[in-house]
């Protein structure tokens, strides 16, 4: 037992000895304290990166393999840090190398763990992450990282990203192209960047060298667009290659991508035997076809609990549907695949779909696994295409989120494909609509509220509200309407069914507010700004475009009756905005003995761009000044 402690005291010390000859420089101390001044944000900054990329054949499968290989000089520009390093992969790559060494060039003896990468703590898939937590123990202290990954097929290797969670001073990206490879390298979003590439060939290889510089950090903001959007990159399309004088087929056109996809749709050994009794209990007092579809569609969305998946090659085919049938869980894919299948057994021509949220930036133009990430059905009646997502618990049929709305969709279609796009719903199909009725009673406001809510805004709201736990539903909703107010009491509510998705969702209710009304002498003044709408949304910091979850419309009409013998003398000034993004307006009217504030805000694309920030930031403000201003009611 006594040997422990020696050991233990034998590593501290050769880990103390390492440690000390890293020591930074006292020039590599004033490089830290420079950097930090232009990247003030950040704690790490890479010095130098150097990502390779070279193509071998495996004379075994006859696959395209890809070594990628990335060496990087990490240095601490704070006082302290901590960080984690950590590289993806999965059945399709390999990691071959992951290490971490001082600038002696010692061995750093970070733990480095292996394991499954977990969504949602419930479902494993084949992806799993290499990690190790780094610490830099002062300013200026440095490591070298490596990192050699092997991708088995080439097909699973889509893309290389010039920034980084840190800002880089500078990048390269060297990638080998052998003769006998075609592949094609398209470059995305590289306006704004300092980005130089040298192409050179010799007798075996055509080779691209990037070079980036001075580049910030990517920032970590939520309700951004998704990578592909904002950060420059290359994708990579490999086509065909050559090997013993024969020509052999990869991602050259959408139909090289689709009879990959299809090839794993006929692997499939789909059972309907298995939920066929299901099928016919659902259809059996259904009066029409839209009814059957319906009652399908539905059991999926409410029966089948939705696993999270992970964007790219965490897996591309299916489960069978008996198996998310008899699980009640599966992923987007098997959702797609239980749809249709009990669909099929109904009688209706049900199809699988493969589609790129607006997370992705590419369409089916670039064959390529990262143009999608989702799939959904599709069924053909009476000439027209309806498609179902289960994964959108309470979306009804005809509605469709946000996330794909005119998006490009791939449709099976035998040896061939249909290419379509989503139709596109306006911000008014997704209103929020409420009018409020308030009196002054003393000094509280006394007040009867219906809201209604249609499109995105209702489904929002019933996912929310039927997550709950029963015992806690009736508390959720006053909570919800209250907004966790102590000074907001909500009584007598009446709602819809808040199980039916097709039907307009309506809430009544009454409510009583206290410390929104003061009284001096021979005036009241009232805050009648209870909900203030957006007031959240302050992009003093932020520096992406802002994504609305979905486009919409809030639509409020606040009906104050004026006290008996009093006039309303002050009220905040009418404001009326107008851009290509949104629509906002707060207006203020007196009709007979009534005070109506209206307030209306139509996100009409669901974005705020940040090129648009300035303007924002005036609307903003004007908002807040009308918040922050009373009503006031002289005698």
């Amino acid at each position: 037992m006594k040997i422990f402690p020696f050991l233990f005291s034998l590593f501290f010390c050769i880990s103390s000895f390492a440690q000390k000859n890293a020591d930074p420089s006292p020039e590599e101390i004033k490089t830290a304290k420079s950097i930090r001044e232009k990247y003030d944000k950040f704690d790490i900054a890479i010095l130098s990166s150097t990502e390779k990329v070279t193509f071998n054949i495996n004379k075994t499968n006859d696959l395209v393999e890809v070594n990628y290989d990335v060496k990087e000089h990490l240095m601490n520009i704070n006082h302290r840090a901590d960080i984690q390093k950590y590289e993806f992969y999965d059945s399709q790559s390999v990691i071959e190398n992951f290490s971490l060494k001082y600038k002696s060039n010692k061995q750093a003896n970070f733990y480095v763990a292996d394991e499954f990468y977990k969504s949602n703590d419930l479902f494993y898939n084949d992806a799993r992450v290499k990690f190790m937590q780094v610490d830099f123990p002062v300013q200026g202290y440095t490591y070298s990282y490596q990192m050699e990954k092997k991708i088995k097929d080439s097909k699973y290797f889509t893309s290389v990203y010039f920034s980084d969670e840190y800002p880089i001073i500078e990048k390269k990206v060297i990638i080998e192209i052998p003769k006998w490879l075609d592949i094609e390298i398209k470059e995305f979003n590289f306006e704004g960047f300092s980005i130089k590439k040298v192409v050179t060939k010799n007798t075996e290889n055509t080779i691209y060298t990037y070079t980036i510089e001075n580049v910030n950090g990517n920032p970590k903001e939520k309700y951004s667009p998704g990578p592909s959007f904002l950060y420059p990159h290359i994708l990579f399309i490999a086509k065909s290659f050559s090997i013993k004088n024969e020509k052999k087929s990869l991602f050259s056109s959408p139909a090289d991508l689709y009879k990959w996809y299809k090839s794993l749709i006929d692997s499939m050994k789909d059972d309907k035997n298995v939920f066929a009794a299901k099928v016919k209990e659902l259809i059996a007092n259904a009066k029409t076809e839209d009814e059957k579809i319906k009652n399908i569609y539905y059991w999926v969305q409410d029966n089948i609990r939705y696993i999270a998946f992970e964007d790219g090659i965490a897996g591309f085919k299916p489960d069978d549907s008996q198996n998310v049938f008899q699980k009640r869980y599966g992923d987007c894919k098997g959702m797609a695949n239980l749809t249709k299948q009990m669909l099929k057994e109904a009688g209706f021509d049900a199809r699988l779909c493969w589609i790129g949220t607006n997370h992705i930036v590419y369409d089916y133009s670039t064959p390529s696994l990262s143009v999608d990430n989702h799939m959904i059905c599709a069924i053909f009646k009476n000439g027209k295409r309806y498609f179902l997502d289960g994964t959108e618990k309470y979306n009804s049929l005809g509605e469709y989120a946000q996330r794909i709305q005119g998006k490009e969709v791939m449709i099976e279609d035998g040896d061939k494909f249909i290419l379509d796009k989503i139709p596109i719903q306006n911000a008014i199909s997704n209103t929020e609509k409420s009018i409020l009725n308030y009196t002054i009673e003393n000094v509280t406001l006394k007040g009867k509220i219906k809201k209604e809510f249609l499109g995105e805004s209702k489904a929002s709201f019933l996912y929310s509200y039927n997550t709950i736990k029963n015992d806690k539903k009736e508390d959720a909703l006053r909570w919800y309407l209250n907004s966790k107010d102590k000074n907001c009491s909500v009584s007598n509510i009446k709602t819809s069914d808040l199980l039916n998705r097709d039907q307009k969702l309506t809430l009544e209710y009454d409510v009583s507010i206290a410390n929104h009304i003061s009284s001096f002498d021979n005036e009241i003044y009232i805050d009648l700004n209870y909900d203030k709408e957006y007031n959240s949304f302050d992009f003093k910091e932020r520096k992406t475009d802002f994504v609305l979850d979905y486009k919409s419309f809030d639509d409020i009409t606040i009906n104050l009756q004026i006290p008996e013998g009093y006039k309303v003398t002050k009220v905040p000034e009418n404001i009326s905005i107008e851009t290509d993004d949104y629509t906002i307006t707060m207006k203020y009217e007196i009709k007979d003995n009534t005070l109506i504030y209206t307030k209306q805000f139509l996100f009409k694309n669901g974005i705020i761009k940040s090129s648009k920030f300035n303007d924002w930031k005036n609307h903003y403000e004007a908002i807040q000044k009308n918040y922050s201003e009373q009503v006031v009611l002289t005698k």
